[in-house]
Formats: structure tokens, sequence, C-alpha cells
């Protein structure tokens, strides 16, 4: 069992979280412990890219997945979980990483499967929290 547990999902793929969110309440506290479950909004990249978005147009994103992550919590995660959403902003895997640290983390409990082409949270960033990260890591296979 551990106390704090950080569950990364992407809100538009279910793989992401399907098998990972079972596997971490398996893994959870239930007498003291914490889930905080993260999704990253990812960056523009080069801010030439960004120059194309209209005006606050990553605060009204950031609002929005936030809105979107609460009803994911509200609708999948049990009443009885102390459960802290998250809404985090750059790049998926220091994100992950960044803030399993913050939050003082004891493990990371997330998905992946054969990555794809079209894989943003799934594959290449389970590999890179893995090797970088301080805390345990439980990547929890999906769908090949």
């Amino acid at each position: 069992m551990f106390k704090t547990i950080l569950l990364p999902i992407d809100l538009s793929t279910e793989d992401s979280w399907s098998k990972a969110l079972p596997a971490a309440l398996k893994l959870y506290d239930s007498d003291g412990g914490s889930l905080h479950v993260v999704t990253v909004l990812p960056d523009f990249g080069m801010s030439v890219v960004g120059s194309y978005f209209e005006q606050g147009f990553e605060e009204k994103a950031l609002h929005e997945v936030g809105e979107a992550l609460k009803a994911w919590v509200a609708e999948n995660i049990p009443g009885d979980v102390d459960v802290h959403p998250h809404v985090l902003h750059g790049r998926v895997y220091d994100q992950i990483i960044s803030a399993a640290d913050r939050l003082n983390v004891d493990a990371i409990v997330m998905g992946s499967h054969t990555p794809a082409l079209s894989d943003y949270l799934l594959g290449p960033n389970a590999a890179r929290v893995v090797r970088h990260a301080r805390q345990s890591v439980f990547v929890v296979r999906g769908e090949a």
C-alpha cells in the first residue's frame, strides 16, 4: 500500500486510465492515503505556434480541461477516496515527474500500450517517466 499515489490520465484516451485506475485503487491506502489525478494540457512548443491562437486561448483551455477533469473524477473515483485533481500545462512527462516531486507522492501509476504515432500520454511518455522519476512507477499495460 502507498499513502500518496499520482495517476496521470489523458481525458481523451480511455486506455490511459481504464486499467491504471483499478490498479491505483488497489495500491491506494484507504487509511489516510490520497490519490492525485493529473492531466496535462500540452504547451504550444515553439512560440510561433502560439501566435496562431487567439488571446486567452490557453486560459480558456485550462479552465475547460479542469472542468472535464472534475467531471471525470466525480464519475470514476469512489466517494471514499481522498482525491485531488490537477491540471498541468507543458511537456507531459516533465509535468508528471515535477508533480510527483512537488506532491511528494510515493508511487506513480500510469497506463501504457504499444506506442503509435498518435500516442501522447501513452507509450513514450510512460517510458520517460519510468527512467527519470524518483518514485516507484507502475506501468499498467493496456490494449496493444
